[in-house]
């Protein structure tokens, strides 16, 4: 392709960024071949779960596109381009078993002639002899993967959750970093199942995966998840609550604009807000899941927050109090 620079990266949904695994060619400053942590946002590069998913989901399959330091396109390719003196390059998508694994990007710099749309079919082709090889691979780590991570959306699972919460929570308890837990239900999902097939509930179900995805990472290191049928979750360790609850809001806003479903549910426990202690996972999750139940109950199109709404903190306690004397719990909630 007589490029000058080519890189290859995976997305990696549950945290949703974009991370570099090798750069080759002409690097410019800070660009490694094998960097240890190149990653970037997949909100810079919203394409990769917006404008692609599209044709993937419908089966239209992959199509490489060419970006231009001067093109209009949204995004930040065209800026990263003129950072680093290039004057085009060449976007393919890698895909394994019909979802998005992550991107060939080929560059050429600033005065070389600019690709066209015979080099994007090329770069096409080129992206399926690297999901060719990367399914060798793949196979191989096909059970641990499993272990942690959502078959349909490739988020990551409840099990992977429980495992970071435990770990903020300590942080929590060791210097005060604040630790917010968002539960989202997905509405209508039981309609899309009985009026246009199951299939079809599964592309909700793994587009809502890639809204949630593109927004957890408007906070870094988030880990974003799907707990099972419509529930998702999303943990923060770090961020304000207000800045988790500010995307929570975008949450809302793009789960409203999706073609299928009826929007989304939030509700939010956070550390930052008057909660109480929190001595363990478990009532964190209770308290954002009185929440989400709530916000489900009012048909609220914006997350509900625990401690903002004491309601919702005193309809946790006591579904924690009915437990204790073994009564059954009034809202939908994991253990």
């Amino acid at each position: 392709m007589d490029g000058s620079f080519a890189a290859i990266s995976a997305w990696e949904r549950e945290r949703g960024r974009l991370r570099v695994l090798v750069n080759e060619g002409e690097r410019r400053a800070g660009e490694e071949e094998f960097p240890e942590d190149e990653s970037y946002p997949v909100h810079d590069f919203p394409e990769i779960t917006e404008f692609l998913h599209e044709r993937w989901a419908g089966g239209g399959g992959p199509h490489a596109w060419v970006e231009s330091a001067v093109g209009d396109r949204p995004g930040r390719r065209g800026d990263a381009l003129r950072r680093r003196g290039r004057g085009t390059c060449v976007v393919a998508p890698i895909v394994l078993s019909g979802r998005a694994w992550g991107e060939l990007y080929v560059a050429r710099d600033e005065g070389l002639p600019d690709f066209d749309e015979d080099d994007a079919e090329f770069a096409a082709v080129l992206a399926a002899v690297v999901a060719a090889g990367l399914a060798q691979n793949e196979r191989l780590e096909e059970a641990r993967r499993l272990a942690f991570t959502d078959p349909l959306t490739g988020l990551a699972n409840r099990r992977a959750v429980d495992m970071r919460l435990d770990e903020a929570l300590e942080e929590h308890r060791r210097s005060g970093t604040v630790v917010s837990l968002v539960v989202c239900d997905l509405n209508g999902l039981k309609r899309v199942n009985d009026t246009l097939g199951h299939a079809t509930g599964d592309r909700l179900l793994e587009r809502f995966g890639s809204v949630l995805s593109l927004c957890g990472a408007m906070l870094p290191g988030a880990l974003v998840a799907r707990l099972g049928g419509d529930e998702f979750c999303l943990v923060s360790a770090g961020p304000s609550a207000d800045e988790v609850v500010r995307v929570t809001g975008e949450v809302c806003v793009r789960a409203a604009e999706l073609e299928l479903g009826e929007g989304v549910a939030c509700g939010v426990a956070s550390t930052g807000d008057p909660i109480g202690p929190v001595k363990s996972s478990r009532r964190l999750f209770r308290l954002a899941d009185a929440a989400q139940y709530k916000a489900k109950a009012a048909r609220s199109a914006a997350p509900v927050v625990a401690g903002r709404d004491t309601a919702v903190v005193r309809l946790a306690d006591a579904a924690a109090a009915r437990e204790g004397r073994g009564e059954r719990r009034r809202f939908r909630g994991r253990q």
